[in-house]
This record gives C-alpha cells, structure tokens and sequence, in this order.
C-alpha cells in the first residue's frame, strides 16, 4: 500500500444512489469512501439497512475513513443544545456502524468565539469517545469565524484533548485567504483527513464557493506543494477528493471517479 490512502468523497458524485456509489469508488480503483451522513439517514428511510452498506463496502474492498458531518453544535444553547448532541450522536452512531475513525465537526458559518468553540468541540470528543470515533474540527474559508486553519488548530487545541485532530482542504485554506505552508504549522497525526480539489482562476478566489471547484490539475491551485508539505510534516492518511462541482454531475460518474483518481496518482507519483 501506498504512503497515502486514495478516497472518494460521495459529494465529487453526489446525485448517484448510495450504493452505486460504492460500487463505482471500487471499480475506479479507491480504496476508501467518504459519505456523508445524510445520504445515509435517507437510505435508510427509503428502506435500506447500515448492513447493506457494510456488506456493500465489502464487496467493493473499500474502507470508509470518514463521515460527514455535525453541525450545529456551537451555537445551540439550552434543551437546544442537548437536542444537537443527541443528533450528533446519531450521526456518530452511523460512523461508528460503518467502521468509521473519524467524523467531521463543520463550524457554523457566522461568527464564533474559538473559546466557546473549544469547549463545545471537548463535549464532542468525549461523546466521540464514548462511542469509538472521534470528530475532527473542520474549518470552512468562506465562513466568518472559523475560517483558516489556525481557528481550527486553536480550537482542537484549546479543548485540552490529545486525540483532537483537523481536517484540511485544498479550497478552504485558499478560500479563508491562507495558503499551502498553513499546512506546515501541524503535525501530520493532528490532520484526520485531507480534501484535496483544485480552484479556478476565476471568479476571484474570495468570492468562490463550494460549486466552483474543479477537477485536479485544471485549476491554479499549487498542488505539488499541498503532496510535499504534507509529507514534510508525515502526514500519511488519507487524501479524500472533494468536489461540488454540478458538470461533473452531469457526467458518467464512474468516468469522474476514474479520472480524480488517475490525476490523484500522478499528483502524488510526480511530486515524490
């Protein structure tokens, strides 16, 4: 096995059914999925089952290294807040059913005190304790608050516990107006996972969203030094390509997971 483990994000695919999606992850040749919680909820309310899924993850020799997301749990106040944690919960209960390490803890999009914040992601990770899987505080370059990968450090390491981790992205580190050395002031085993995708020249990239994302190498986003500075820093888990991107939609979604996949490779294999 290579330094990396190469995963599909379901949402690089995200109008195909779940379980095809599996299946095409495998058939492009990843080696672990990325899905995200609501997909899941709504493959059980149409009748599926978290066995399907695992049995389906088998067949297709993936692994799942990550599931998406919990929201809401900074701002939540009172019987609200307890509300958040039970569905935070659940949703960890999902990851944990699926054999899942880490969870992602997004952040609102608004404001937020990073000491508030710290707190709020301790509850996370002694729930996450709890139930074997540990959340990862993600940060997002278009919100107001948490929007860099400082936030997100500062956050993980206010909370005081030593298995808080973060989750990196290619678009939110130069969404937020960072670049790629942010990645060189953490150490690899405090990344859970890393999103890797590619931005466009335009529009100006403060003013991009989740949609303008592109396939890898077709943007300007400095690639090589995203694969070099995570090696730098040992980093060897997962790079999860993540992209919103509604042409790719349109297209045959195996071809798209084929060809991330085949860009990814030679990514890695050039910058070696």
């Amino acid at each position: 096995m290579g330094e990396f483990l190469y995963s599909l994000n379901t949402s690089t695919i995200r109008p195909t059914p779940l379980l095809e999606k599996i299946r095409i992850a495998g058939a492009a040749g990843y080696q672990a999925l990325e899905p995200w919680n609501e997909e899941i909820s709504a493959f059980l309310q149409e009748g599926g089952s978290l066995a399907d899924l695992r049995s389906a993850l088998r067949d297709a020799g993936l692994k799942v290294v990550s599931m998406i997301a919990l929201r809401g749990w900074i701002d939540a106040e009172g019987e609200a807040y307890e509300q958040v944690l039970e569905d935070c919960r659940r949703r960890m209960d999902q990851a944990a059913s699926l054999e899942s390490p880490f969870i992602v803890a997004s952040p609102p999009r608004g404001p937020a005190d990073l000491e508030r914040a710290a707190r709020r992601y301790a509850d996370l990770m002694r729930l996450g304790r709890q139930i074997g899987v540990r959340p990862a505080m993600e940060f997002l370059g278009f919100a107001e608050g948490i929007k860099s990968l400082a936030a997100a450090r500062a956050i993980a390491e206010g909370s005081g516990d030593p298995e808080a981790t973060i989750v990196a992205d290619t678009f939110h580190l130069m969404r937020g107006g960072g670049s790629m050395d942010d990645l060189l002031t953490i150490s690899g085993d405090r990344l859970a996972i890393f999103h890797i995708n590619d931005l466009p020249a335009a529009p100006p990239i403060l003013e991009q969203t989740d949609a303008d994302r592109v396939m890898l190498g077709e943007g300007i986003a400095d690639l090589p030094r995203v694969i070099a500075n995570l090696r730098t820093i040992g980093y060897r888990g997962p790079l999860s390509l993540e992209l919103f991107n509604r042409d790719l939609w349109e297209q045959d979604p195996l071809e798209v997971a084929r060809r991330g996949l085949e860009r990814l490779k030679a990514l890695v294999e050039a910058t070696d």
